[in-house]
This record gives C-alpha cells, structure tokens and sequence, in this order.
C-alpha cells in the first residue's frame, strides 16, 4: 500500500512540474529534463509513466481539469452573467491554460490530439449554446451567435493573455481583484446591452 502511495505521490509531482513547464513555455519550449529536475525524479522514470511528451501534455491537462474548483462548473442560467463567469473562470481558475492556448496558437501545431480535441469541443459547445438562446428569443435574431460566442470568447481571454496592454491600459495587472471587478462588471453590462430587450436584464 505504501508502494501505491509513494507512487500517486510521485506521479502527481512529475505532473505538477510538467504542468508548470508546459505552461510558461508552450509545447515546444517544455522539456522533460526541466521537468525532471523539478519533479526530483530522474528522466527515465517519466517515461516509465508516460510514453513521451504528447501524452505527459495530455496527462496535465487532464489532471488540471480535474483539480477545478466546484464553483467553474456552476454556470449562471441567466445569459447575462455568462461572460461575467467565464472571466471569472478563466482568471482565477484557467489563467495559466489561457496562457498556454496562446503559446499553441503561435506555434500552430497541427497534430490532433484528444486534449485540442476537446477544446475544440469545449467551443462548440459554447457557441451552441448561444443558438439556442437565440431560439428561445433570448439573443436579438439579427445577432450572429457563432460570432457573438467568438467576440464573448475574446473579451473574456485577452486581458489575460495580454496581461502587459491590460496593465498599460489600465493601470492594473489582470491578476489584480480590482481589475477583475472592474471588467467582470463591465463585461455584464455589454452582456445587457447586447441582450436587451430580449433577454433578462437588470436595473
């Protein structure tokens, strides 16, 4: 049983050094002899876990979304607070991964695998969602909700991944809790400007 422990200890070790090193250096930058070192394993014992660096990546993101805090999954019913939540989410919950996506995009890796796969899915998930509220006369019939998703999708990720112009900006880091207030209310009055009259708006 000790055996079993010191080997989900060790595990979640090289995973939290992998995650770290996948995320401030993209796909590419990682490399498994940093996150050896970080970890306090030696190389060959990663890949006696994983079989190579994709499916470490696939491994991390896995992990990370598994360790989620319950409140990333509580999505408002209201349509208007839908941006506001994920901001929040992606800020204090994501902001590493936002990161990393953007890391991806630069280096435009084309294999497929089932972690892209499911953020593709993630996505398409979100601009479903946003037809079906156009159907149930919640979204103005003028307004395109693929492109609505793509534009809410923007205005909840750049300030992160821009973190130096939100600071220019602003005069505030995108990790500062006043920041987050500021725009998670502006982010909800865009919500209400967009939406009414036809969805539920607040005074």
């Amino acid at each position: 049983m000790g055996e079993i422990r010191n080997a989900e200890r060790t595990q979640k070790n090289i995973l939290e050094a992998a995650k770290r090193e996948f995320f401030d250096k993209g796909f590419k930058g990682a490399r498994i002899e940093a996150i050896a070192e970080n970890a306090g394993v030696k190389k060959q014992l990663i890949y006696h876990y994983f079989k190579g660096k994709a499916e470490l990546l696939e491994a991390v993101l896995a992990y990370s979304a598994t360790s989620e805090p319950e409140w990333v999954a509580q999505v408002p019913d209201d349509p208007l607070h839908i941006a506001e939540h994920r901001f929040r989410v992606n800020s204090q919950a994501r902001a590493d991964f936002i990161k990393f996506t953007a890391w991806e995009a630069l280096e435009a890796r084309a294999e497929q695998t089932s972690w892209n796969k499911g953020g593709e899915n993630a996505l398409q998930s979100y601009a479903s969602y946003w037809k079906a509220q156009q159907e149930k006369g919640m979204v103005p019939p003028d307004l395109d909700p693929e492109l609505l998703a793509l534009a809410l999708t923007a205005l909840t990720t750049y300030p992160i991944i821009f973190s130096s112009i939100t600071q220019i900006m602003t005069g505030l880091e995108s990790s500062d809790p006043e920041f987050q207030e500021r725009w998670s209310a502006f982010l909800t009055k865009v919500s209400g400007r967009l939406l009414e009259p036809y969805g539920k708006t607040e005074s």
